[in-house]
């Protein structure tokens, strides 16, 4: 597969950019990394390229908020590059980190299958790149390309799995921390 990049799409203005008008920068994910994350594994190379015709680009510069806790989005993302936190406000702008994201972690799978409100708010701590599927594009291509929406389902699954996974195993081990310290912090 050649160096592709997937772009998101900014609107320019309409002179050339001067010193009062910068220009955004354009932010792109690299085709590889698509065809290597979590949603492709199972994917034919047809289907990654079809895979990469209806995701998008989407870059956080550290401390930039992803998804923001109550807020509505049906977008489900998934991390190239960087790291992000799932975190919780605890009042006084304070913040209580819940769980580290990396390269291969999905968020936002709830709010793409269910479109509530995200029960956290997601920031970058690093630099970031991602690329994202709307569910209406999602549900545009089980029309068209069912197998590809079942692939894309699998791996969402999967990745549920290991998260569930890893709260387990940090729940037995809080567990065991606080039975060895009989009930003290």
């Amino acid at each position: 597969m050649s160096k592709t990049k997937v772009q998101e799409k900014t609107e320019q203005p309409e002179l050339p950019p001067t010193e009062e008008t910068p220009q955004a920068p354009v932010c792109s994910v690299d085709a590889e990394a698509i065809k290597s994350s979590c949603l492709a594994v199972e994917m034919s190379p047809k289907q990654v390229d079809k895979l990469i015709k209806v995701v998008f680009p989407r870059c956080l510069q550290a401390g930039e908020f992803l998804l923001e806790e109550g807020h509505q989005d049906d977008t489900l993302y998934v991390v190239t590059e960087g790291q992000l936190e799932v975190v919780k406000a605890t009042g006084g702008g304070e913040w209580m980190t819940l769980q580290s994201l990396q390269p291969g972690d999905m968020v936002g799978v709830l709010g793409f299958f269910e479109g509530g409100g995200h029960s956290a708010t997601i920031r970058a701590t690093a630099d970031c790149k991602l690329f994202g599927l709307r569910r209406k594009t999602f549900e545009r291509m089980l029309k068209r390309w069912p197998n590809l929406d079942y692939k894309i389902t699998r791996a969402i699954i999967h990745n549920l799995h290991e998260i569930i996974s890893r709260m387990n195993m940090q729940y037995v081990e809080m567990t065991n921390y606080i039975n060895k310290q009989h009930g003290r912090y």
